[in-house]
């Protein structure tokens, strides 16, 4: 077995909620290959944001302007991925302005930041100033045309890389949870086999997740199990006794014992 460990450091009493939105006809044809969501994911939960919930949308006004607003309700946080670009299906943000009942308008900061590229700001180019009234600017340090919040929601560009630079500078105004943590170990066992055992540790801790992944590696199949909560405490309990079940169950892979397994932190 080889285990990973993620540590994080802030700390507060809750656990926000989020849920992504990835927009684009390409996601869906499978042209494109999402990375977004990963990112997201792992970051949230680093600031103790939960990520609930990711919804895979089409290049549809009506299927965009009701799911964001079944999701804005439920959840602490919506944050969209895609479509504020400049061609003609790229929608989100008139989308995001229809849900709001909000006017889409041309916003003069965000027309003096795209002015700071070496481009002429065309009609096309101009599309990307255009955001509801009222939204606040996501800075964009890449590439200069903006994203934006209304209320709960954060309007992130389809890029990742660009994406990931808007995140980054919101990151901040998050409310901050109780961290999620996470730990994980490799079994060279089948599901078949450890199923019904890694069941029964799992109802000894419910306030953790705990989720079994197969692989096969080199002609062999095996199994990733992840642990995540809260308490680092329990997960340490927990990885510890799936370690020893898992040894028990002929998983040769494994060196030493629980307590001096390596460990590295992300």
């Amino acid at each position: 077995m080889t285990t990973n460990t993620m540590k994080h450091e802030r700390q507060d009493t809750a656990s926000p909620t989020a849920c992504v939105l990835l927009i684009g006809n390409e996601l869906l044809s499978g042209k494109t290959q999402d990375s977004n969501l990963q990112y997201l994911g792992s970051k949230l939960a680093e600031l103790g944001v939960r990520l609930a919930e990711a919804r895979v949308l089409p290049d549809d006004k009506d299927v965009i302007v009701a799911t964001l607003n079944d999701c804005r309700k439920q959840f602490d946080y919506v944050f969209t991925t895609g479509g504020i670009g400049p061609t003609h299906d790229d929608i989100t943000s008139q989308c995001i302005a229809a849900a709001f009942g909000r006017e889409l308008i041309l916003d003069e900061e965000a027309v003096a930041r795209l002015r700071r590229g070496s481009f002429d700001l065309n009609e096309a180019r101009l599309k990307m100033a255009r955001v509801p009234d009222g939204a606040t600017l996501i800075d964009n340090p890449l590439s200069n045309a903006p994203g934006f919040r209304v209320e709960n929601v954060f309007v992130l560009a389809g890029i990742p890389s660009v994406a990931r630079a808007m995140f980054e500078t919101i990151a901040a105004e998050l409310a901050v949870g109780t961290p999620i943590h996470s730990r994980n170990v490799d079994v060279f066992l089948r599901e078949g086999d450890i199923a019904e055992p890694l069941e029964r540790i799992a109802a000894q801790y419910p306030e953790i997740e705990i989720g079994s992944y197969p692989f096969s590696r080199a002609g062999r199949f095996g199994a990733n199990l992840v642990v995540r909560g809260t308490d680092v405490r329990q997960l340490e309990q927990a990885l510890a006794q799936i370690v020893t079940t898992m040894t028990e169950l002929g998983d040769e892979s494994s060196v030493g014992t629980p307590s001096n397994l390596n460990q590295s932190s992300d």
